[in-house]
């Protein structure tokens, strides 16, 4: 992504403009007043039909990125609205960061990313260019100064790759994924990389990189950039996630049969997109519902795992340069601040009526439907949840004077909720499937331990095999964080959980994620959250935390799920 004409005159690439490039192929994104075929008064759409047996893609989050050479650092203020998950808050689970070409940079965005992770967040990186040293110039088409990586320093190129992961893990972050190339496809002022270099690089450099590897980044989803790794059977062994972004990509282009067909065990993100385009205030409406009906269509059409905005502060981003969420920020929210990472999208009916998009997310007992209606009458929308009975439902809602605005409660009986939707609008519906009071929304974040949870009925279900349980730690100097996955093995599923487990000496926990932790060191118990509780048979619950070390870095070595011992792998 080159920079934006919103950014300082003293930093602003020489560059045809993207929206210059994708006008000129046709692909620019038309922006017209939403239309509607609605009637003046409330009409009635069909019903929209949810399947929460029929699971999709397991959602990763919704994020952006901070690059603070060319667009300054969030301040702290700033930070904690980006990824915290309450009243006012972006809700992002992701973010983006630069890999400096020379180690001298690295530390400009590590502030930002260390309080991302604070506040439970996945940080990955993207490079625009190798150091320098690594590069030579070449000639493409009318490009007499194109630049590529010298072929000869594909293995030093990945050490680079390495020490920057190793930087940042040093320095309490632990990426979750580094990219080879930032856009190898639309490179006039960075490093152009073919679609065979990539694979070449893949096969004999990557595996060497200590995390998770991700490419191709193309431009606009091109899938001649990203084929050839699907094709090859040692290229995708070395890559963990296919990226892409979506600059100009038309709906058509957004499913990927391949990907479907090959890409077993791989995910696949959405890592960069301004939309509709750059050079509009973030704050029209009802133009804002446009990022809306993308990122539905994101998720729905292409099944994405996740979905990055360019950055995050931008007179045309989520958060205005005064710091304050946007129209197009609370559109992101609204999606972002409930379908939390491991939920997972359901079947849900997409279109039940024109302007109308739906689309459905799960974890454990917990459903969250997100509808669109960019039509100017509002709809009569029924929904139905297969398999469900009586239950509270909250909402919340964005239109043109509410951004994310709570709603009176209301509630789903036998699996059927009837709700309108206003006017060009955005709602969220959180219930349950279990009945009883609708559940929390957000994922519980302590920044320090939680107290002992006061006593309570205890956790049941599960019976058959012990549970399994994978602990994974990132170490550097004095601190660690650690996930934790739980599978449920048994035959019938798990309502309500506690992990139990010691930690070595030396440990304590100072953040954690998709639990509950207490004390913060010796015999620890993490004890599910509200949207996590149940555990069906065969299914898995991710959770983790952040702690500091004295030196030890030694595992738990036993842990019991409800009193049973786990097994550990």
């Amino acid at each position: 992504m080159t920079q934006d004409q919103n950014g300082p005159a003293s930093s602003e690439r020489r560059l045809l403009s993207r929206r210059s490039v994708l006008a000129t192929m046709g692909a620019l994104p038309v922006i017209t007043a939403a239309t509607s075929v609605l009637g003046a008064t409330e009409a009635a759409a069909a019903t929209a039909s949810i399947n929460p047996s029929a699971q999709r893609q397991t959602i990763k989050g919704f994020g952006g990125m901070t690059h603070a050479a060319w667009a300054g650092d969030l301040t702290a203020a700033q930070r904690d609205t980006a990824f915290g998950t309450g009243d006012g808050k972006l809700g992002f689970s992701i973010l983006r960061i630069p890999v400096g070409e020379n180690q001298s940079d690295w530390s400009r965005d590590l502030a930002t990313a260390k309080r991302a992770v604070e506040l439970g967040a996945t940080v990955f990186a993207s490079p625009w260019n190798p150091p320098a040293s690594m590069t030579e110039t070449f000639t493409r088409g009318s490009q007499t100064n194109a630049k590529r990586l010298k072929y000869s320093s594909y293995a030093a190129y990945a050490q680079h790759l390495n020490d920057f992961t190793t930087y940042m893990r040093n320095n309490g972050v632990n990426l979750y994924a580094i990219s080879v190339q930032n856009e190898p496809d639309y490179a006039s002022t960075w490093t152009w990389w073919t679609a065979t270099e990539i694979v070449n690089f893949l096969k004999q450099n990557a595996s060497v990189i200590g995390t998770r590897v991700m490419a191709p980044e193309s431009f606009q989803y091109i899938k001649s950039m990203s084929d050839p790794i699907l094709n090859d059977s040692t290229a995708l062994a070395n890559v963990d996630i296919i990226g892409a972004h979506l600059y100009g990509t038309p709906y058509s282009n957004f499913p990927y049969p391949l990907f479907q067909q090959k890409g077993a065990g791989k995910e696949l993100w959405m890592t960069e997109v301004y939309y509709p385009n750059s050079t509009d205030s973030a704050d029209t409406w009802p133009q804002a519902l446009d990022v809306g009906e993308h990122m539905h269509r994101a998720m729905v059409e292409a099944e994405f795992q996740a979905y990055v905005w360019w950055y995050i502060r931008r007179s045309y981003g989520p958060m205005r340069e005064d710091g304050q969420i946007s129209k197009r920020g609370a559109i992101m929210a609204q999606f972002a601040r409930f379908v939390r990472p491991g939920y997972v999208r359901i079947d849900a009916t997409a279109n039940p009526a024109s302007n109308v998009y739906v689309s459905a997310y799960r974890s454990g007992n917990t459903v969250v439907i997100v509808a669109i209606n960019k039509g100017t009458s509002a709809v009569s929308q029924q929904f139905t949840v297969a398999g469900a009975g009586s239950a509270g439902v909250s909402s919340w809602v964005t239109d043109a004077s509410r951004n994310v605005a709570s709603q009176a409660a209301t509630s789903m009986s036998n699996g059927s909720l009837t709700v309108t939707l206003p006017a060009r609008s955005m709602t969220t519906f959180v219930t349950s499937l279990s009945g009883g009071s609708s559940p929390s929304p957000s994922p519980i974040l302590s920044p320090s331990p939680s107290p002992s949870p006061s006593p309570s009925a205890s956790p049941s279900g599960g019976t058959g095999t012990g549970p399994r349980v994978a602990y994974t730690m990132s170490t550097w100097n004095n601190g660690f964080t650690a996930s934790i996955s739980i599978t449920n093995t048994g035959t019938s599923t798990i309502d309500g959980w506690t992990l139990a487990f010691t930690l070595p000496s030396g440990q304590s926990i100072t953040s954690g994620w998709n639990a509950t932790y207490s004390p913060s060191s010796g015999q620890v118990s993490a004890r599910n959250v509200s949207y996590n509780g149940t555990i069906a048979p065969g299914a898995t619950v991710d959770i983790g935390f952040q702690a500091t070390h004295t030196g030890n870095t030694a595992e738990p070595t036993t842990f019991t799920l409800n009193g049973v011992p786990c097994t550990v792998v």
